[in-house]
């Protein structure tokens, strides 16, 4: 199979490839890349006249649901969501039911995941059995049968000698740590920023809920050495803290969210509409300001979505009684082309690095490089087109978004995952 995709404007973060050029995909690998390339035998061209040509997009912070809650989304339409958004690999989270601790569950996402094949899934390993925080998983199992992410998404293991045991072994096996930071007993039952608690009547969750378990696990990967990655950071707080320990030369990392960087707490129209409450919640704007501010500065190093399908119903319940969480996989590139390079944040190569390239590296998975004889993951991304967000028009199971009837810019075209084309 030939693929010509001309005209476009390639954006390889691996070499600071940045020039418009035709690219040649063949059995599966970019071939060439040339001001022009006419092939006669080629099999499909992809006009990307006007577009960016990047690496496909890798998100490290998708909630498949698959299995167990299958009436919010399953593993197929959770890929589907993935490819229609620009994604060639995504790390699903272990918090389903029965919880990914054990082989057997890894298993079943990975074989199914594969047997769909549009999209590369790596299944996420739980930390504790059954993520009660009171016994560590079957982490050597599931590292033989090939895990290297683990995750005790939802929640944050509280025992910190617990934490610092797991941090261990999975750092002898090469793996890294997806933390979700959270100081389960400070929250309180809060639902939104504590800023606006009393604005809309319910209880607040404060920075400090995040902060504290992020100083903690910085400094228990300092001590053992293990790769840690902060999940969906939300303060001002969290990029200093990661500020200083990458200063320090502590293996961190850390990602946001594009609610995170969009949206802040003002935002909340009432307590009704439940389509913005995530965990953590939106901040502050200052916290804004630092998340965006952090991201140009390179302190953290990517864009993840922390795709949380939920159903109609759970969502109507209001923010007190529904279940946190948005959906993000098909918003989540116009976003950060909206906010973060039209704002003048990140330059389209950068946008490239924080959705592919860091990912990819972080992962230790051989993507986010469409240079010459690597996988063609890729996709075409047109940074001018205007479209309205319609839910309804997801191919996720999941319409929890705070984004319907926004206006967008950006919009993801055509997609090729191992060569093959998932969407055009």
């Amino acid at each position: 199979m030939k693929i010509i995709i001309k005209n476009g404007r390639i954006l390889n973060p691996a070499d600071s490839m940045d020039t418009v050029a035709d690219l040649l995909v063949e059995d599966g690998r970019v071939a060439r890349i040339a001001p022009m390339i006419v092939d006669t035998e080629a099999d499909q061209i992809i006009d990307a006249a006007g577009c960016y040509v990047m690496p496909g997009f890798i998100d490290m912070h998708v909630h498949l649901r698959d299995p167990g809650q299958t009436q919010k989304e399953t593993i197929d339409t959770g890929i589907e969501a993935a490819a229609n958004g620009g994604f060639t690999t995504i790390v699903a989270m272990a918090n389903t039911s029965p919880v990914v601790d054990n082989v057997d569950t890894y298993k079943y996402v990975c074989d199914k995941a594969k047997k769909h094949g549009k999209v590369t899934v790596l299944q996420a390993g739980s930390i504790t059995k059954g993520l009660a925080g009171e016994e560590l998983a079957d982490l050597n199992g599931l590292i033989a049968a090939g895990c290297r992410v683990f995750s005790e998404d939802g929640k944050s293991v509280m025992n910190s000698a617990l934490m610092r045991r797991a941090m261990r072994i999975i750092k002898d096996a090469g793996g890294v740590i997806l933390d979700h930071c959270e100081d389960k007993p400070l929250v309180e039952g809060g639902v939104v920023n504590m800023s606006e608690s009393e604005r809309l009547g319910v209880a607040g969750i404060s920075n400090a809920v995040e902060d504290i378990i992020a100083v903690r696990d910085i400094m228990l990967a300092k001590e053992t050495g293990v790769w840690l990655h902060l999940c969906h950071c939300s303060t001002a707080g969290a990029e200093q803290y990661l500020y200083r320990a990458k200063q320090e030369g502590i293996r961190v990392s850390g990602e946001v969210c594009p609610h995170h960087f969009t949206l802040s707490c003002e935002d909340i129209p009432d307590k009704n509409d439940a389509n913005y409450k995530m965990n953590p919640p939106l901040r502050t704007r200052a916290d804004v300001a630092a998340l965006r501010d952090g991201l140009a500065k390179g302190v953290f190093d990517c864009i993840s979505t922390d795709h949380a399908p939920h159903t109609a119903e759970e969502k109507s319940r209001g923010f007190e009684k529904a279940p946190f969480g948005i959906v993000g996989l098909e918003t989540a590139a116009a976003l950060t082309n909206s906010v973060l390079v039209n704002g003048g944040y990140l330059t389209p190569i950068q946008m490239a690095e924080k959705m592919s390239f860091n990912p990819s590296r972080i992962l230790g998975i051989e993507r986010g490089d469409i240079s010459v004889g690597n996988v063609a993951d890729i996709v075409v991304f047109d940074p001018k087109e205007i479209w309205t967000v319609r839910p309804e028009e997801f191919k996720s199971m999941g319409r929890n978004t705070p984004f319907a009837g926004k206006k967008l810019t950006g919009r993801v075209k055509a997609v090729l995952h191992q060569g093959v084309i998932t969407k055009q």
